[in-house]
């Protein structure tokens, strides 16, 4: 079954005309014709919440940042476009003080607050870009994983304007021109749609790890947020880890140890 962009503005009609019950039933076709698009093989990593650790002690030079970016858009075919007002990303460098607004203090050493941290979607256990989503382009995975169906993106913005951290891109142009080696594992997208970090779904599909976290050099750990023998629940337990925005009651599952192991 494939739903188009015709039909699925139909489909949103048809809900707000239906009403509540209605709109649940299609949302609940929708994430199903979703999820059939990935098949995980019987080598598939599972888990009941994924969740990333980021060790921002271990990512110590401009190649260790851009070896890990350029994982992730490589493999995902994200457009290199060349300037700011078109910019396309997935996991990318923020300042301290634009990554941690609520957590600003005088006296944080300069080696954390001068340092640059990587960002990306933060797959929120209450997420609300999926909740302004008309066409359950974006949606939230059993196992904590905000997911996209780009066939599905009307390019409404919605989950943008919701986002607080700033981690969707529109294609306000062809994004096929500007990727420098497409990978043709992975479908390209289009002019007029939203993207975003999905934690490399398809690849856990296929028991690889995130390809960001393969290529940190230990830097990101990624696992089972519920499993307390996890490698992520090991890592939060061994150090002080700090979120993004906690305070708006997304719960973000990407977390930042900035103490603890700053001689490791």
């Amino acid at each position: 079954m494939s739903i188009n962009r015709r039909k699925i503005l139909k489909i949103a009609g048809a809900s707000a005309l239906f009403g509540l019950t209605g709109a649940s039933a299609i949302e609940e076709l929708l994430i199903t014709n979703a999820e059939a698009l990935i098949t995980p093989g019987p080598e598939a990593l599972t888990a009941k919440r994924w969740a990333m650790v980021v060790d921002v002690n271990k990512i110590k030079t401009k190649e260790d940042y851009e070896k890990i970016i350029n994982a992730c858009h490589s493999i995902h075919n994200v457009p290199d476009i060349g300037n700011k007002k078109d910019e396309v990303k997935w996991i990318w460098e923020e300042e301290y003080e634009s990554t941690f607004p609520g957590v600003s203090d005088e006296f944080i050493p300069d080696s954390i607050k001068h340092k640059p941290f990587l960002a990306l979607c933060n797959h929120c256990a209450n997420p609300p870009c999926v909740r302004v989503c008309p066409t359950k382009a974006t949606f939230k995975r059993p196992d904590g994983i905000v997911a996209m169906d780009y066939h599905r993106c009307i390019g409404c913005r919605f989950c943008m304007a919701a986002c607080p951290f700033g981690a969707r891109s529109f294609n306000w142009r062809d994004p096929k021109p500007f990727i420098k080696k497409e990978n043709k594992e992975f479908p390209t997208r289009m002019k007029g749609v939203v993207e975003k970090c999905t934690f490399c779904s398809e690849r856990l599909a296929r028991g690889l790890q995130p390809a960001c976290v393969e290529n940190s050099n230990g830097a990101l750990v990624f696992g089972d947020l519920d499993d307390p023998h996890s490698e992520v629940r090991k890592a939060l337990s061994a150090n002080y880890a700090i979120r993004r925005k906690p305070e708006i009651g997304t719960g973000p599952s990407v977390y930042y140890i900035i103490g603890g192991n700053e001689h490791a």
